[in-house]
């Protein structure tokens, strides 16, 4: 039987890829590519499939900044959501995100870093449309440059460690990986806790 230490890294190898990895943000400390982490964790929010959630953030990488995103018209942001076909909230988050990058230029001067603290969950749900499940999602990803959060393995991340044969304890799953490789242990637990094929792949 495979120790959980090869499970992990198998796990890493096979599904971990984190979600802003998929949509080609390369993450870093900087306002830009965390307003587009932000974006996507409110795209990933509704109940459609995350690979229509990765192409839209694609097609609306060029408004990678709040003020970007608010200069662009409500159609501009409805006609990106459509190319990617996410097309049944596309109205109601074309709204959402404009709504969103005049909340974060009002209260944040545009700075999503400005958010980071103690009170990151408070802040983060005042963003329309992210909600609770949105808000576990930005977390998880922003680990990777934000490591204060690690480890951030919410329920989600836990059900695939659980179906891998992984601990479903953060801290005993964090020292199975290095430090920097949380967030991408987090994704691929994830990912197999919603692909069964994925977590046989693994286990």
């Amino acid at each position: 039987m495979a120790s959980r230490k090869a499970i992990a890294a198998r796990l890493l190898d096979v599904a971990g890829r984190t979600y802003a990895q998929e949509a080609g943000i390369r993450l870093a400390d900087r306002p830009s590519p965390l307003y587009r982490l932000l974006v996507l964790s409110v795209l990933l929010s509704t109940r459609i499939k995350a690979h229509l959630a990765v192409a839209a953030s694609g097609e609306l990488s060029r408004l990678a900044t709040p003020r970007r995103m608010l200069d662009a018209t409500w159609q501009q942001r409805v006609d990106a959501l459509g190319r990617a076909h996410y097309v049944r909230y596309d109205e109601s988050t074309a709204t959402a995100l404009g709504d969103g990058a005049e909340l974060l230029l009002a209260e944040y001067r545009g700075d999503v870093r400005r958010m980071r603290g103690d009170d990151l969950r408070d802040h983060l749900l005042r963003v329309p449309r992210l909600g609770p499940v949105g808000v576990d999602i930005f977390c998880r990803e922003a680990q990777a440059v934000w490591p204060e959060l690690r480890p951030y393995l919410d329920r989600k991340a836990l059900d695939g460690a659980r179906r891998v044969g992984l601990p479903a304890e953060p801290r005993r799953l964090a020292r199975l990986v290095e430090p920097d490789d949380l967030a991408r242990l987090s994704a691929g637990l994830v990912r197999v806790k919603l692909d069964r094929g994925l977590a046989g792949e693994v286990a």
